[in-house]
């Protein structure tokens, strides 16, 4: 039997290599991968809140008017749910966090390759992503939150992402009398979690 030559195994076990990279780049299986995995939701959150707080203060009932954004480079975003009701100045929201093709562009992390990465929900709205707010001292008081829940990602990143994150910031009048997410004051905290194991620790300031 002839046996291949210096030449072609070189050729056979670099085409082997590449797969294999090829598939660790679709494969979210770590820590890395999943702090990519978050960094393409990063701005969708400060866009949440905001539709969030829009709802709110369109509100006449306990369900909020549907509040829709968009991707910078594509895709909704669609905030929906229930307000409390009455005259406290302390209120809850329990919204939902609903994305179709939603995408910010390329996720581009310092001495890496740009990634492009899609993300949608469920279209099921009761489970889509939550978005728990808790509102104090409306309208210049503070607010607590979670955003908990699953968004599925296609794209140079592939399968679920899980956001599980707390966060806290202050309330201000919008100088019309309704109230908004004072910027520079909310602070998000807690844990992206994708693939096999991977997981990313969130602590940034909105």
């Amino acid at each position: 039997m002839r046996m291949p030559s210096l030449r072609v195994l070189a050729v056979l076990t670099a085409s082997l290599f590449t797969v294999g990279l090829s598939g660790c780049d679709n494969d979210i299986s770590s820590d890395e991968q999943a702090r990519r995995a978050y960094l393409g939701l990063d701005k969708s959150v400060e866009k949440s809140l905001q539709l969030g707080f829009a709802g709110f203060n369109a509100a006449s009932s306990a369900n909020i008017p549907p509040q829709s954004g968009t991707g910078n480079a594509g895709g909704t975003l669609t905030i929906t749910g229930q307000v409390d009701q009455g005259s406290s100045s302390n209120k809850g929201m329990r919204l939902r966090v609903g994305m179709t093709g939603y995408t910010d562009g390329e996720v581009k992390v310092e001495g890496e390759d740009a990634v492009d990465v899609t993300y949608n929900t469920t279209t099921d709205t009761a489970m889509q992503p939550a978005l728990n707010l808790s509102l104090k001292n409306i309208p210049t008081g503070t607010f607590d939150g979670t955003l908990v829940g699953t968004f599925q990602m296609a794209g140079d990143l592939e399968g679920d992402v899980t956001l599980n994150l707390t966060m806290t910031g202050q309330l201000e009048d919008d100088g019309t009398g309704k109230v908004r997410r004072k910027a520079g004051t909310t602070t998000v905290t807690g844990t992206a979690k994708s693939g096999e194991g991977g997981e990313y620790q969130v602590n940034v300031t909105l």
